[in-house]
């Protein structure tokens, strides 16, 4: 482009797709609804609120192209950091600029309206974004086509599971031409078959010059798909560089703090006699409940089905380590109580099941109002990919004091190979040949060969 005096005109574009300069965020935190009232009724010359600080003084930059990673715990502000991306929010103070097109997947349906069909928030996203309806017809066949949900697409988003509205979400993420696109933690309630095909697409994007910010609690997708990592703690900027070291220092954090949990409460133990039990939040959330039975003299409060780093897990992997934490109350003193979970499948046929007692530790003595929290940790073979539910239970003296029936339910992944009937059996082979006919001499020399 010429200048009005014959010279060369250079156009300068942004180096950096986004940039962070010293932004925090906050929220307003209230004891009670009626506290929010007296400080509006007074204009907010009562204060009646604490600040939550989400984000603090935090600073970076993502170049163009490039895919940048954040890490780090839950509460960590990664959510937020997210959000003040995609336009949600708007920085407490400090600076934040976007440069480019953004689309975000955020959370599950984020952006969707549950009555309206898939085809109708797919244009209704569109418009969003300033795509005309011409634009999106063109568009529309390949959404369709990535997000494979069928007929689904329809119905009503409302209808949808976990995973199908995820897959219409990342489908129509991808497909709006973004500069920019900002991905969460929403993959993880995807099957492994559809995470591997995001994968694949995010890889073909960066290779396309697209801006990637990715989340995740896994460590290989950061290490497999990320240029540079940046490690957030309580709102705050831990380590920010290149992905293996950020992520080496991340899980060191991680494993160090197990470590001093487990050894404060081995010291607790020794001073007291006894071992002392790990501080473990109680669990006070049944997503489910289709049945319930007992006498009532406990109850079971919560049911949480947990990864290996104690976050919530949406997707179980074939020979993979889960918790799953079952909090009880006591209504009565209860002498010898013990608390189980069943595993089912989904024809609810009760296939797995263990106990405190069974695993050799009982509970003890409980007394009245007393809550109990146990971790089962199981070691998940390959089993059909399907939805499992797990039901908790307590019993005590030889009775049921409650048994919540499909409490939570988890999808089961894809293994490496088909799984006939209910479990693949871990399995030896072993080739015993017995030689052929007389006239095939070298036949019988064969030895038997281990696979």
């Amino acid at each position: 482009m010429l200048t009005p005096d014959g010279g060369q005109l250079k156009l300068k574009f942004p180096v950096n797709a986004v940039e962070f300069e010293s932004v925090s965020k906050s929220y307003a935190v209230y004891e009670t609804p009626s506290d929010r009232l007296k400080e509006l009724a007074t204009f907010g010359a009562a204060r009646r609120h604490r600040d939550f600080h989400a984000l603090s003084d935090l600073t970076f930059s993502v170049g163009r192209g490039e895919v940048f990673c954040i890490v780090g715990e839950n509460g960590s502000g990664k959510s937020t950091a997210l959000q003040l991306m995609a336009g949600i929010f708007a920085p407490t103070s400090g600076e934040l600029r976007v440069n480019g097109r953004v689309s975000a997947l955020l959370e599950l349906g984020s952006g969707f309206n549950p009555e309206f069909s898939g085809r109708e928030n797919v244009y209704m996203n569109g418009a969003i974004l300033g795509f005309s309806k011409k634009e999106l017809d063109r568009r529309y066949d390949a959404i369709e086509a990535f997000a494979e949900i069928g007929d689904f697409i329809h119905e009503p988003v409302r209808t949808y599971s976990s995973g199908m509205a995820v897959r219409l979400a990342f489908s129509v993420a991808i497909h709006v031409d973004p500069e920019v696109l900002i991905v969460d933690e929403a993959l993880a309630v995807g099957d492994a078959w559809f995470r591997q095909r995001c994968m694949r697409r995010i890889n073909e994007m960066r290779d396309k010059g697209i801006t990637i910010v990715f989340v995740s609690h896994s460590a290989a997708d950061v290490r497999a798909i990320g240029d540079r990592a940046l490690w957030l703690d309580h709102g705050r900027a831990r380590a920010i560089g290149d992905t293996e070291s950020v992520i080496a220092q991340y899980l060191a954090a991680v494993a160090g703090k197990e470590t001093e949990d487990a050894e404060a409460a081995t010291g607790a133990g020794r001073k007291s006699g006894r071992e002392a039990p790990r501080k473990v939040a109680a669990v006070h959330t049944i997503p489910n409940v289709d049945h319930r039975t007992g006498d009532g003299s406990a109850t079971v409060v919560g049911i949480a089905v947990l990864d290996e780093f104690s976050d919530p897990l949406h997707l179980m992997i074939p020979n993979s380590t889960i918790v799953v934490r079952v909090s009880v109350r006591a209504n009565r003193d209860l002498a010898k109580p013990d608390i189980g979970v069943r595993l089912r499948n989904h024809l609810g046929l009760s296939f797995a099941a263990t106990s405190a007692t069974r695993e050799g530790h009982a509970p003890g003595f409980m007394t009245a109002e007393e809550v109990v929290t146990v971790d089962f940790h199981l070691e998940i073979p390959q089993l059909y990919p399907g939805a499992f539910s797990f039901s908790p239970w307590v019993e005590a003296e030889g009775a049921v004091c409650d048994e919540v029936d499909n409490a939570i339910t988890i999808q089961m992944a894809r293994g490496d190979s088909l799984v006939y009937g209910y479990v693949q059996v871990p399995c030896r082979i072993e080739w015993n040949p017995h030689g052929v006919t007389a006239g095939n001499e070298a036949g019988l020399n064969m030895e038997s060969r281990i696979v």
